[in-house]
């Protein structure tokens, strides 16, 4: 691996990590405010591991990214939305189509 690539995995690995550290940070505020969450980069980590030959599930690419079981993630961390974020992104998904 040359160096510009053990950089950008580093710095992948902190995002990932400090996504990991705040899980208050949810998901659709991520989305809201910068149009990609967590489910986002478990998708392209699993879609960029395809690409290159590697076999992973998608359930080992999400506990990769949220540092736990989905499911587990979810129950402990994910509160509901208010109707207002529903909306706005809502609003994201409209703009994109």
């Amino acid at each position: 691996m040359d160096k510009t690539t053990e950089i950008k995995a580093a710095v992948f690995d902190q995002l990932v990590s400090h996504l990991q550290a705040h899980p208050e940070i949810q998901n659709i505020d991520l989305m809201i405010h910068g149009q990609f969450c967590r489910n986002c980069l478990y998708k392209w980590y699993h879609a960029v591991a395809e690409a290159q030959g590697e076999s992973l599930s998608l359930e080992e690419a999400q506990e990769a990214i949220y540092g736990m079981p989905y499911a587990d993630y979810k129950a402990v961390h994910q509160t509901p939305a208010s109707p207002e974020k529903l909306a706005a992104l809502e609003k994201i998904h409209q703009t994109k189509k």
